[in-house]
């Protein structure tokens, strides 16, 4: 999963949302260095990634996304699974997106010193940018990948991508849905955290 979608599952815990949100820079046992709750959010983090490394909806996503980006489709597939969650927030949280994603702002720059110098040297264009809520429209994605595109390996094909998912929105939504109320589902149970979700209506 991508950022929004991490920090969602972390609860009402700023620790946890500190950990989670830094977990894909945080190697080995490093995590021991962290304060107790931000160490437990950084080894949620790698639970979330092995449960979503193997689920079945996430690789049928990966696969309709392999012809643009072979074994990279991965990563634009956690991408897609956040717009997915950013469009339909108020399905999933009290919060407004502005809202959470202003709180994690505030979380991010005041354990400023506790962040890996990596994750240092984005936040501040991730905040600027309002990375989080752009997710929530489907225009924004590609500028997203290519972003990723000129920093990783991740291939330059970030129109084919859009097209993917326009032509199979509703394919990919579905997926999104079932594997994410799977995943909600494992976290509550594993990690005890409590997510404020709107009531079912």
């Amino acid at each position: 999963m991508n950022y929004l979608a991490h920090l969602y599952l972390s609860g009402e815990s700023d620790e946890i949302k500190l950990g989670n949100f830094i977990g894909d820079h945080v190697k080995g046992n490093k995590y021991q260095q962290f304060p107790a709750q931000v160490s437990y959010g950084i080894q949620m983090h790698r639970s979330i990634d092995s449960f979503t490394d193997h689920h079945a909806d996430v690789k049928e996503c990966i696969n309709l996304l392999k012809p643009g980006y072979g074994r990279y489709a991965g990563i634009v597939t956690d991408v897609f699974f956040d717009h997915f969650l950013a469009s339909n927030w108020n399905e999933y949280s009290v919060y407004t997106l502005r809202q959470f994603s202003k709180h994690a702002h505030a979380v991010f720059l005041s354990n400023f010193m506790l962040l890996p110098f990596r994750v240092k040297q984005f936040v501040p264009f991730l905040i600027q940018h309002k990375r989080l809520e752009s997710y929530a429209h489907r225009e924004n994605l590609p500028h997203v990948l290519d972003i990723m595109s000129s920093r990783t390996s991740l291939p330059d094909n970030s129109q084919w991508a859009l097209q993917i998912l326009h032509k199979e929105y509703d394919q990919f939504e579905g997926l999104f849905r079932s594997f994410f109320a799977d995943l909600i589902n494992f976290v509550e149970t594993n990690f005890k955290v409590q997510i404020e979700k709107p009531p079912i209506s």
